[in-house]
């Protein structure tokens, strides 16, 4: 597990390179917010995590259940979920507009355009929260 990436995920560099040429300026990885966003967005009062749909329990047909160790994958990964979703609400009671974009956004190549529309058009709204999914 050593070798698996918090940051800089090739998901994650999609949103920021997208996201950029479209014009929207962030900070990366705010240790003051929780949660520690991917992209944090102060003009529009807005955050971004960007998920892998395993590590995040995604319920998509990319997220299987590891067939070894089971126990300590669903504890390892139980956690991972609860700390999203306290994250998540503690943002939203600070006033942060919430976005998550899943990994399986990205899985063809249709879908990266899409998921930069649909946070382009999020941005751009009064909505609070967005998830953006691939398809299922």
């Amino acid at each position: 597990m050593s070798g698996i990436r918090g940051k800089d995920t090739k998901p994650e560099l999609i949103v920021r390179r997208g996201l950029h040429a479209l014009g929207f300026r962030y900070r990366l990885h705010d240790k003051k917010l929780p949660g520690k966003p991917d992209l944090v967005l102060p003009k529009y009062k807005a955050v971004i995590f960007v998920h892998g749909c395993f590590w995040h329990m995604h319920d998509c047909k990319y997220f299987k259940w590891p067939k070894t160790r089971p126990g300590f994958w669903q504890e390892k990964i139980r956690r991972n979920v609860e700390r999203d979703s306290f994250a998540l609400r503690s943002l939203a009671e600070q006033g942060w507009r919430t976005a998550v974009v899943w990994e399986c956004a990205f899985k063809n190549s249709k879908q990266p355009a899409e998921a930069l529309s649909a946070l382009k058009d999020w941005l751009n709204s009064d909505l609070l929260r967005v998830d953006i999914i691939g398809g299922r």
